[in-house]
This record gives C-alpha cells, sequence and structure tokens, in this order.
C-alpha cells in the first residue's frame, strides 16, 4: 500500500539524476528543462483534485487500482518519448497519478488502519515519499556509474518506475475497500465485511460506531462553500493555510530534490561525483523526517516552525555566500554540498511534516474540506512555479544570486508566521474558531 507514497517519492526525484543525458539527448534548453521538470508538478495540482473527487465517488481501492494503470502508462510514455513535447505530455500524465496518489492513499491508510496505529501508519507515508526520492538518487547514481555513456541512459532511469506500480497494482487487488467509504455509500454489511477481516469480531462490532461518526463527520466538512467565503475570518484562515504552502515551496527544498545533481555539476562536481554526492541529499531528506516526526510533539508548532525557517535562511546565505566568495575547485564544491546538505536536512525534519500538520489542525471542520484542498493546491503550484523557475533562475543569475533571493523568501515567511501563524498543538478546534472569530469578525 505505501508503493503509492514510493511512486509520488521516485517519480519527482528520477528526473533528478536523469535530467544531464535527457537534457542532451533531447536538445533541452534551461526553459524547456523547466518545463519537463515542473509540468508533472502542474499535473499533480490537478490530479489531487480530480482523484479526491474519483476517489469520493468510486471508492479509495478503485482509485488506487486506477492510479497504479495512470503511473504504468505514464512512466511507459516518458520511456519511449521520441521528443521533449512528447515527454511533457506524459510527464504532465504521471503528474495526475502523482496527485491522485497524494490524495488518495494517505485517507485509505487512515480509513483501514486502527486507531491506535493510525497515526504511524499515515506518517509512514510521507517517509516512504521521501525514500523513494532517495532510492530514485541512488538507482540513477548506480545506472549512471555503470553504463553512463549508453545513449539514451535516462531512458532506463524512468523505466525503473514500472516496477513499484506494478507492485501497487497487484497488492491492491488482495486488499479490501475503505470500510469508511462504504458506510458512507450505506453498504453497511460489506463495511461490517471488511472491519472483520482486519478486526476481531468484537471490535468490528465497536468501531461500526466510529466509522459512522467519521462519516458523518465527513459529510459535515463537505458542507461549505461560497457562503463560507464571504466571511472574513474564514477568508483569513484559508489565506493563512494557503500561505504556509507558499512557504514551504519557496524553501526551494524542490529545487534540491528536482535539479540537486545539475546544482552540485555547477558548483564544481563533475558529472559522475554530482550524481553520486546528490544521494546525500535524499539520504539526509529520510534522515531529517525521521528525526522530524520523532521531535514533532515535544515542541510547540511555532517555535519548531519558527525554528526551521531560521535554519533553512542560514544555509541559503551560507550556500550563497561560498557560492560566491570562495575559489572555484574542490573546497567549493564540498563546502556547498555541506550547506545544502543541512539545509535539506534541517527542512524535512521541521517545515515538511509540519506545514501538513499545522493544515490538518488549523481548520474547523465545516470549512476543512474546502481550506486544505485550497491550501494543497496553492503549494502544488509554488511547487511547479519553483520547479520551473529554477534552471531559467540559476541561468540568468547564478548559483549565489539563486540562494541569496530563497533566503529573502525566508526571511519575509518566518515574519509570516510570528504574526499570522496560530499555534495548533494542544489546542481544540473549537478554541481556534473562537480566536479568529473574536479577532477578525
Amino acid at each position: 500500500m505505501t508503493f503509492g507514497g514510493l511512486l509520488f517519492g521516485y517519480d519527482t526525484g528520477v528526473i533528478n539524476g536523469a535530467l544531464d543525458p535527457l537534457t542532451a539527448d533531447l536538445g533541452l534548453t534551461a526553459l524547456t528543462e523547466g518545463i519537463v521538470v515542473s509540468i508533472l508538478i502542474f499535473g499533480a495540482a490537478f490530479g489531487a483534485m480530480i482523484g479526491g473527487a474519483l476517489s469520493d465517488r468510486h471508492g479509495r481501492r478503485h482509485n488506487i487500482l486506477l492510479l497504479a494503470l495512470v503511473f504504468t502508462i505514464g512512466t511507459l510514455g516518458c520511456v519511449l518519448s521520441p521528443s521533449w513535447q512528447v515527454l511533457a505530455l506524459f510527464r504532465f500524465i504521471l503528474g495526475l497519478a502523482v496527485g491522485g496518489a497524494s490524495a488518495t492513499v494517505p485517507v485509505y491508510l487512515a480509513e483501514i488502519a486502527p486507531a491506535e496505529r493510525r497515526g504511524s501508519i499515515v506518517t509512514r507515508n510521507e517517509v516512504m515519499i521521501v525514500t523513494g526520492q532517495f532510492a530514485a538518487f541512488v538507482i540513477n547514481a548506480i545506472i549512471f556509474n555503470l553504463w553512463g555513456e549508453v545513449d539514451g541512459i535516462w531512458r532506463l532511469m524512468l523505466l525503473v518506475a514500472v516496477l513499484p506500480a506494478i507492485g501497487l497494482f497487484i497488492g491492491m487487488l488482495r486488499l479490501p475497500e475503505s470500510p469508511r467509504w462504504l458506510v458512507s455509500q450505506g453498504r453497511d454489511e460489506e463495511a461490517l465485511a471488511v472491519l472483520s477481516q482486519v478486526r476481531t469480531a468484537e471490535r468490528a462490532q465497536a468501531e461500526m460506531a466510529e466509522v459512522h461518526r467519521l462519516a458523518e463527520e465527513e459529510r459535515v466538512a463537505k458542507t461549505a462553500g461560497r457562503v463560507d467565503l464571504g466571511v472574513r475570518w474564514v477568508r483569513v484562515l484559508i489565506l493563512i493555510g494557503a500561505g504556509l504552502g507558499f512557504c514551504q515551496q519557496f524553501t526551494g527544498i524542490n529545487s534540491v530534490m528536482y535539479y540537486g545533481t545539475q546544482l552540485l555539476g555547477d558548483a564544481g562536481f563533475s558529472g559522475d561525483s554530482a550524481i553520486i554526492a546528490n544521494t546525500l541529499n535524499g539520504a539526509f531528506s529520510v534522515i531529517g523526517i525521521t528525526v522530524g516526526l520523532l521531535v514533532i510533539n515535544k515542541l510547540s508548532r511555532r517555535t519548531m516552525l519558527l525554528g526551521g525557517f531560521a535554519l533553512t535562511t542560514t544555509f541559503h546565505l551560507l550556500v550563497g555566500l561560498s557560492a560566491l566568495l570562495m575559489p572555484e575547485g574542490g573546497a567549493k564544491a564540498w563546502l556547498i554540498l555541506v550547506f545544502v546538505v543541512l539545509f535539506v536536512f534541517s527542512m524535512q525534519a521541521t517545515i515538511g511534516p509540519l506545514v501538513w500538520l499545522i493544515l490538518s489542525e488549523m481548520f474547523p471542520l465545516k470549512i476543512r474540506s474546502l481550506a486544505i484542498g485550497i491550501s494543497i493546491f496553492v503549494l502544488w503550484m509554488a511547487n511547479a512555479l519553483v520547479a520551473l523557475g529554477f534552471p531559467p533562475v540559476v541561468a540568468a543569475m547564478g548559483i549565489s544570486n539563486t540562494f541569496f533571493a530563497f533566503a529573502a523568501f525566508g526571511v519575509l515567511a518566518i515574519v509570516f508566521i510570528a504574526t499570522c501563524v496560530p499555534e495548533t498543538k494542544d489546542r481544540s478546534l473549537e478554541e481556534l474558531e473562537d480566536d479568529f472569530r473574536a479577532r477578525y469578525s
């Protein structure tokens, strides 16, 4: 089941090491590089919306099976692409699957898991996403160093993603539909049968009551609409959620996860060394999110978020200063690598998981679906803009000025969080709603 998260990570990360041979093969410019990379993210933004709607209409299991097929078709289309335009088309299709997975897989995991294991199982999906990116970096490094001189080697790098897609499809054939979705469709007997497969008989009966309660919460949560957007405190809360998504992406984390190999090459590493060194970004991404999940409930959300942005902004400045002031050579390349790796670790240990957690905690039930949908759409679009703009911006401004720009965004993010973002740890939704009504009504 976590193959969905693994595919999400692999398909967003595989382009990193494949981009240099792909650029040489298809004659990409800085702009068309940005298009080929970012179009997957634009597709994901729409895939998240479409995937959520299809999941509600046809069921979580049905939707994940469909997504596994789309992953396969998108991957094979990318592998066989004769031009960058065709590659971009199939990258967009692949993005629809990535976005659909981001909207469906965590929901399915939350609805099928026992209550006491729900948190650990759902967060495991986040770990699998960064693990998928790390796996892409390692596999790319192995393939490139063994067969880097072979024409079209980037096609083999992309082809590897077919294996987890097939694994996801076969695995889902053996898994049941979400009992919560079945209850929402009035299919109580089937829901009880599913619960009886994964729970004891007594617990299955007891859990049906909770499933009914959660289904009612889901129904209530979908009652928000245009009228609610006319209420000032609701608009402010949604803008804060969208702002968090924007700030998370304009740390530039995905410029490293998508273009890390090229970035390190520009810093001074040779082609073979850059693709190997880039695996450290993947490794410290996994380590960072693991550390983050261990400490996330031990600190206040705002303290951890402000600390995270202070760290990432500091490392942006250090990368920029290293690129600007250090003489060309191995010392400069290694120093930039160290600061980039520390940035990735700091980001994934704090801002990465925290933004998703705060979004899940800050919205009152009635507007939750609407507000989270808008916030995540803004997050995906900001991700896409960073992916689209990074190659031409680096080409025009250089590494140093690009990272100085990220540092400036970091300062603005710190001001935004300090003045606007509420503390959500150990506070009920009712308390948060009352605060915002009082401040902005």
